[in-house]
């Protein structure tokens, strides 16, 4: 279940506590007058079952309650509430397949905002993946897939066009090209930095490293694991199973290939470049298009389904 907290202008009270109470799925209304001082209001507090969720704060957004107070949601990890338990059953719909859009509008804008701590985080996993190319070592590559932090923006990219957000769509394209224009450029720096003390050679770039070449090497099996990566990822946004996101993480070869075709281009390796970016590139459109499709896949069977409730 999720737990709302709301700041409400005294006049609007009765309103909102009238549209809970009408709302199935709804439990533990709790009304606290002159409770709010900033702002100044009333506060109202309730619990509501996920899949009411998306409806309850949509009516509340009606009212103008985000505007002149606060609506504030958790989720709520145990409850032990016979009344509880009958809000669950009476709401229409499973709660694993319902979608928050508010929440999964909220946390993509966090996850696709360009930030120095996503540059940071972008950087380092880039050259990480650099160490892990140049040294043949897969360890090193599944690492830098999991630090990487890429699958925020391509996310909220995907929820941009979904909810025809213009604003989250431009956010989210900036962040993830000059996020991975930054680390590739770092990772050039930090390659001839490498080449310099000794720790990267052209020599080890141009071996068979039979763990690493796929990188540079695109195939139709790049596409399809990127498709169902990007499924599977947006589930686990949706549904609020955020462990299997670290699955999808290591599954995709979006920070290996920058990685990959950062330290070619540095030893104009340039076939190897060009393979590296086209990886890149076939990743990146199959999570977009599959996290798209997944959107609209969920919107509308979850439509039929509580018109069928």
């Amino acid at each position: 279940m999720l737990h709302l907290r709301l700041i409400t202008p005294a006049e609007k009270t009765d309103e909102v506590v009238r549209l809970i109470e009408t709302t199935v799925g709804t439990a533990h209304l709790v009304v606290l007058p002159a409770a709010a001082r900033n702002p100044v209001g009333d506060v109202v507090m309730c619990d509501v079952a996920r899949e009411a969720g998306d409806e309850l704060i949509g009516g509340l957004r009606r009212l103008g309650l985000d505007e002149t107070g606060s609506i504030a949601v958790e989720d709520i990890d145990l409850t032990l509430s016979r009344r509880a338990d009958k809000a669950e059953e009476e709401a229409p719909g499973e709660a694993a397949d319902a979608v928050l859009w508010e929440g999964l509008a909220d946390a993509t804008h966090e996850e696709s905002t360009l930030s120095i701590t996503y540059v940071a985080f972008i950087t380092l996993a880039t050259m990480i993946a650099a160490c892990g190319v140049v040294l043949d070592n897969a360890i090193l590559i599944v690492g830098a897939m999991a630090v990487g932090p890429e699958f925020g923006p391509l996310a909220g990219f995907s929820t941009a066009l979904v909810q025809r957000r213009p604003r989250l769509a431009l956010r989210s394209l900036t962040a993830l090209l000059v996020g991975f224009a930054v680390a590739m450029t770092a990772t050039v720096g930090f390659t001839y930095f490498m080449d310099g003390v000794g720790l990267f050679t052209k020599i080890q770039l141009e071996a068979g490293r039979p763990n690493t070449n796929f990188i540079y090497r695109p195939d139709a099996f790049s596409f399809v694991v990127a498709v169902l990566a990007g499924i599977a990822g947006m589930l686990s946004l949706t549904s609020a199973k955020s462990g299997a996101l670290v699955g999808v993480a290591i599954s995709v070869t979006t920070i290996p290939a920058a990685a990959n075709a950062a330290v070619a281009f540095t030893y104009t390796e340039y076939r190897q470049a060009s393979g590296s970016t086209i990886q890149l590139l076939l990743n990146l459109v199959g999570i977009v298009l599959a996290a798209t499709l997944t959107l609209l896949a969920q919107k509308y069977f979850w439509k039929r389904q509580r018109q069928a409730a």
